[in-house]
């Protein structure tokens, strides 16, 4: 699933593509919203917010769409062939007279006054990727996980949002933090969640780097050469894989 570094990305090629003139086509693909007329409104801005996205318009709605596990925005030059969205996995059409966006396979699509966007994404928890990020209110939230695995704790939008599976591992890997201690047993959450915010942003600015140990099971720890290991976080059907060294990542009190 496209975590926080991905939908600050998307956000930003949107923006690129829509905002500075009038929509020529809109088309949302999307049982509760296909009657919804777009057409003539200008995109304001697209505001990623942990793993959505907030495309705010001129008149006072906001389209919101959530890309799941295969979603993706597309930008095509109007006219051109890549802007003809003729795919069943369509879900959303935006364009100006110069560009196209296309939403496929998108996980979620709403259509609310702007105003109204608490009603879709009130429950979560802090963007790891504001600036500033309220460290404060996401640490009074970490408190409350209790013995809950630190792993299962980070991929918890409600803690903080924007946090998938890759940054989790990664992040833990780099605090040598076994992913199923408990999250009361972490020293320093506050520099956990620093460190997820550092590596995001750096993929923000420069693309994404090579894991260290996400997507790497039996292959070599670059840091001792011990082959990764993949664990799963949360019970089905939330399960999720998370990758780990064995050897550097030890449980709490392990030898």
């Amino acid at each position: 699933m496209p975590e926080g570094d991905s939908l600050r990305r998307a956000a930003a090629r949107l923006d690129a593509a829509l905002v500075g003139a009038p929509l020529v086509r809109a088309e949302l693909r999307w049982p509760t919203a296909a009657t919804v007329d777009l057409v003539g409104r200008s995109v304001l801005g697209t505001r990623p917010y942990g793993k959505h996205l907030l495309t705010r318009l001129d008149d006072g709605r906001t389209l919101h769409t959530h890309l799941r596990m295969d979603g993706t925005w597309r930008v095509a030059r109007t006219g051109s062939s890549g802007a003809r969205a003729g795919s069943p996995d369509v879900r959303a059409v935006l364009a100006t007279p110069t560009w196209t966006a296309i939403g496929l396979k998108l996980g979620m699509l709403d259509v609310v006054p702007t105003p109204a966007e608490h009603t879709l994404i009130g429950h979560l928890g802090p963007d790891i990727l504001d600036d500033p990020v309220d460290a404060a209110e996401a640490l009074r939230r970490w408190a409350l996980a209790g013995s809950t695995p630190v792993a299962e704790v980070l991929l918890d939008q409600r803690v903080v949002a924007g946090i998938g599976t890759i940054y989790a591992a990664e992040s833990l890997f780099a605090e040598r933090l076994w992913p199923w201690t408990p999250a009361h047993a972490v020293p320093d959450p506050a520099r956990l969640l620093g460190v997820a915010r550092r590596l995001m942003q750096r993929s923000v600015a420069a693309g994404p780097r090579p894991s260290n140990v996400h997507g790497r099971a039996r292959r070599p720890c670059p840091r001792c050469g011990t082959p990764i290991a993949v664990g799963q976080a949360r019970r089905p059907p939330q399960e999720r894989p998370i990758f780990y060294c064995p050897r550097c990542q030890r449980p709490p009190g392990d030898a």
